[in-house]
């Protein structure tokens, strides 16, 4: 079974320079995000998110197919702050977000162009924000993407799906697609628990339900460079057929998701790819 790299001055070097030339790659295109209408920036994505796929040494394996229906979501366990990079790069699409993210600095602002819709998920808010997703997924094209259980986890289980997520799919059109997404090492071998909340996993301890805790929590950013220095990892991208929802409530509808999304990242999780 692979191993992560242990931390010395040469992989720690290289991590600089990856971290350094990512954020230059991202000042460089920002004239071009400014530029580019919002309609045409989704479509930019991709190649926005590619500098941080490379430069993180990320592979990506994809098994199964998208479906053609439109409005098409994707709903999906997650783990860490890569999901971020890795489904558009992979989905040609964009994401449906917490209404924090939305002040955050020059984060906020990219996601904005790439489409994101940002939800207050307040109960005292849900009708508001029920109207915004709704309008939103109607007029797109290109699949939206959504992270139901609300928060990263240590990937040693899939959290419950919040309910409130699925308001908008309630007695609409709506097709939804679930996802079980894997971290694997490069080789494709198995991640173990413990090391996948140690160096893999982007979390808050507190919110953990079962599973081991990390014993270090790092920044967003600090994952990422820690990622650029253990070499990176592989994403493996499961794609499930579309269940009927048809006559379903929100609570029964993330249910049913949550089944199918929990079932096939268990079943998945302790067995090496078989693709490379």
């Amino acid at each position: 079974m692979a191993k992560p790299r242990q931390q010395n001055i040469f992989n720690t070097t290289a991590a600089a320079v990856k971290f350094i030339l990512f954020w230059v790659m991202v000042v460089i295109q920002i004239p071009v995000l400014i530029l580019l209408p919002r309609r045409w920036a989704v479509r930019y994505m991709p190649v926005f998110m590619w500098f941080l796929v490379k430069l993180g040494g990320i592979k990506i394996v994809v098994h199964g197919k998208l479906s053609d229906a439109r409005p098409l979501m994707i709903v999906s366990n997650h783990i860490s702050v890569f999901e971020i990079a890795t489904f558009p790069f992979v989905f040609h699409g964009s994401f449906v977000a917490k209404k924090e993210m939305e002040n955050w600095p020059l984060v906020g602002w990219v996601a904005k162009k790439f489409g994101v819709i940002f939800v207050d998920r307040r109960p005292s808010h849900a009708h508001d924000a029920l109207s915004v997703v709704q309008k939103a997924v109607q007029s797109v094209k290109y699949p939206m993407i959504v992270f139901p259980e609300g928060t990263t986890t240590n990937g040693a289980y899939v959290k419950p799906f919040k309910s409130t997520l699925f308001n908008f799919v309630e007695n609409s059109n709506v097709t939804v697609q679930p996802v079980a997404m894997h971290y694997r090492y490069k080789d494709g071998s198995v991640i173990d628990d413990q090391t996948m909340a140690d160096h893999f996993a982007y979390f808050d301890n507190k919110k953990m339900d079962t599973g081991p805790l990390c014993k270090r929590e790092r920044s967003a950013f600090g994952q990422v460079f820690h990622i650029m220095m253990l070499g990176g990892f592989m994403v493996e991208i499961t794609l499930l057929p579309p269940p009927p929802l048809t006559g379903l409530d929100r609570k029964q509808i993330a249910d049913v998701l949550h089944k199918q999304v929990s079932d096939k990242y268990m079943e998945l999780k302790d067995k090496k790819t078989t693709k490379k």
